[in-house]
């Protein structure tokens, strides 16, 4: 056989798996991590965490990945992505370094503190043309994308109105949650965030024209409390279609259960809502109305919570650049601080 023939039954070289540098791997982080790194499309280059603890937990899932201390150590790392768990006020400053480095992005939910924050590292993506997202992990649960997908398709008539609920019958155990100047905000920053997105994203984010909102903190108005951040919040938006939402989240109400979740949508055709399981926070049914007849859409088991990184991993793997879908995130972070009132 002549050279150029072996030449040409040679396989062709393996492509190049995205390497990620891992920022923060506390719980949830290391979560997903693990949920990345299933997919087989990604891996693990180097990891970073102020916690030796948490670092050398994380390497058991990826033994060779290099550990470095800090933002600096991963950019040193020839990656191609960064997946960011760190607290919030570090995650715009962060997402920026990073895209400005032209890696990708994977950030935990809030990407920015305001609209502001969010915007500029939106327009950092776009600069870079870089693959951004963000932890918004309850629009990849089976019920929720079952009832977008009704609604997407006139199923339920003209939607007209929706509630969407989180109370968590806990507070976050670190102390940055509790500083507005490192959190951004309490619970509203915190569990409304994936309330405001639910919404907009379910029903293809139209405009939101009026937001009130009241915002309590251990039971007074907020603005009585300076200084501190709000603990249970209630908000109205108006929406362009002329559909009203409401929201209501909290943290540690006393509700009877550890968890109270829930997004249920009512249309002039019909209506459909996903339903937390015995106060589980992560068993969820998803039924469809119809007067006063359901039917089930979705029901557990449903392993749910690494989809939206996982999702991003394969994206990033596949060669995708920045997707314009990320402008919707300012528009969340806009409602959130319309709801704060700034």
């Amino acid at each position: 056989m002549s050279e150029a023939a072996a030449r040409t039954r040679r396989p062709a070289p393996a492509l190049r798996r995205p390497r990620l540098g891992f920022l923060g791997v506390g719980w949830i982080g290391r979560q997903r991590m693990e949920a990345m790194l299933a997919t087989g499309a990604v891996e693990a280059a180097a990891i970073a965490d102020p916690s030796a603890d948490a670092a050398a937990g994380a390497a058991r899932l990826a033994p060779a990945a290099a550990i470095g201390r800090d933002l600096e150590d991963l950019l040193a790392a020839d990656l191609d992505g960064l997946v960011i768990a760190t607290p919030s006020a570090l995650h715009a400053e962060q997402a920026i370094c990073a895209l400005e480095r032209g890696l990708a992005v994977f950030c935990q939910k809030p990407l920015g503190r305001s609209e502001a924050e969010a915007a500029t590292v939106v327009a950092a993506a776009r600069s870079a043309d870089r693959l951004l997202c963000v932890d918004l992990s309850y629009r990849f649960t089976e019920g929720m994308e079952r009832i977008r997908e009704l609604i997407a398709a006139g199923a339920l008539g003209r939607i007209f109105a929706a509630d969407l609920v989180f109370h968590n019958a806990y507070g976050p155990d670190k102390p940055w949650f509790y500083d507005p100047a490192l959190s951004g905000g309490g619970c509203v920053m915190d569990l409304g965030v994936h309330l405001v997105d639910l919404a907009l994203w379910t029903l293809g984010f139209p405009a939101v024209e009026a937001v009130q909102a009241s915002l309590f903190a251990g039971g007074a108005p907020l603005p009585a409390r300076a200084g501190a951040v709000e603990d249970y919040a209630a908000a109205s938006l108006t929406l362009a279609t002329g559909a009203a939402v409401r929201l209501a989240c909290s943290w540690r109400l006393q509700a009877g259960c550890d968890a109270a979740i829930s997004a249920a949508f009512y249309g002039t055709e019909g209506g459909a809502a996903l339903q937390n399981v015995a106060g589980s926070f992560y068993d969820f049914t998803a039924e469809r109305y119809r007067g006063a007849g359901r039917e089930t859409l979705a029901s557990p088991p449903d392993a749910w919570g690494g989809r939206a990184g996982a999702d991003w991993a394969r994206r990033l793997a596949a060669g995708q650049r920045f997707d314009p879908e990320a402008e919707r995130l300012v528009e969340v972070a806009r409602t959130l601080d319309r709801i704060y009132g700034r």
